[in-house]
């Protein structure tokens, strides 16, 4: 189900419907915000989330003049399927589902994990995105790419020890601002009471969180590939994607942006929203 010109139009993400689309034998769960038409902005969202795992703030600042799709992938919330063993499956996916939308190009705002596949994206298919922003992630073969996983399991430890949201550890400092933030960020995901999505399966948290270990450990892509105008952002502490990726990202893909936010970790976009939110609003409108 896609909407039409008669349907409303919903700027607030809190408020964007569920809708289901089946293509190469997946149903995948996404929601459509903004006004219809143009190039759409697709959101490649992080290690175990959901479609309510997306920072409203940065959704409906894009959304205010854009067409914004969000989407669960194969064996990911509401979809069908199991979750693919590799980041290079997920983008394969990925590119079912836009296809299937009738998309043949797209612009790309990706975060931590949706970062990785947004890369593979581009490689498999050079020309289907036209601009990108890639947020608290890195390349293939990154240095401490692979230990994710060891990072992720001790901040969830953590979290259930003090009953936090693990997000709260792993995304921002545990410093004031950080904690605070931290809490207004879970806070701000908890806006939309109907229809929320249904949770991450463990079994396909551990497949991702193996994908990502594969994917840190392999070869490097040619980043060369990447010739669309990038945007890069990060927090200067990122314990999870290490933020010097961030960095080396931006040496390997000519003409890109970096923006690296101070005293802050993964979710550093997230704690500073403020001021990240209209920056890529206005990268992806340009």
């Amino acid at each position: 189900m896609t909407s039409d010109a008669s349907d409303p139009v919903v700027t607030a993400y809190r408020d964007a419907p569920t809708r289901q689309l089946t293509a190469g034998g997946v149903t995948f769960a996404y929601r459509e915000l903004g006004p219809t038409g143009g190039v759409p902005v697709v959101f490649f969202v992080h290690l175990a989330a959901t479609l309510d795992n997306w920072d409203p703030r940065i959704v409906d600042a894009i959304a205010a003049h854009r067409h914004v799709i969000t989407f669960d992938n194969r064996g990911v919330g509401a979809s069908s399927g199991t979750v693919p063993p590799t980041i290079e499956a997920m983008a394969d996916d990925a590119l079912t589902f836009i296809r299937a939308l009738g998309h043949d190009t797209i612009d790309v705002f990706s975060f931590s994990m949706g970062g990785m596949i947004a890369q593979a994206l581009i490689v498999k298919d050079p020309g289907l995105v036209r601009r990108l922003v890639l947020t608290g992630t890195g390349p293939k073969g990154g240095k401490d790419m692979d230990k994710v996983a060891r990072t992720t399991y001790y901040d969830i430890l953590r979290a259930t020890l003090t009953r936090s949201d693990p997000k709260e550890f792993l995304f921002f400092n545990r410093d004031p601002a950080g904690k605070a933030a931290g809490k207004a960020f879970v806070e701000r995901l908890h806006e939309r009471t109907v229809d929320r999505d249904a949770p991450m399966a463990l079994r396909g948290f551990q497949t991702q969180l193996s994908a990502i270990k594969t994917w840190g450990r392999g070869a490097p892509d040619d980043l060369a590939v990447i010739t669309q105008p990038t945007l890069i952002a990060n927090g200067d502490n990122d314990r999870m994607v290490p933020s010097i990726l961030s960095q080396d990202l931006h040496r390997r893909i000519t003409g890109s942006e970096l923006i690296i936010y101070p005293n802050s970790g993964h979710g550093g976009i997230f704690q500073h929203h403020v001021e990240f939110a209209p920056i890529a609003a206005a990268f992806l409108a340009a």
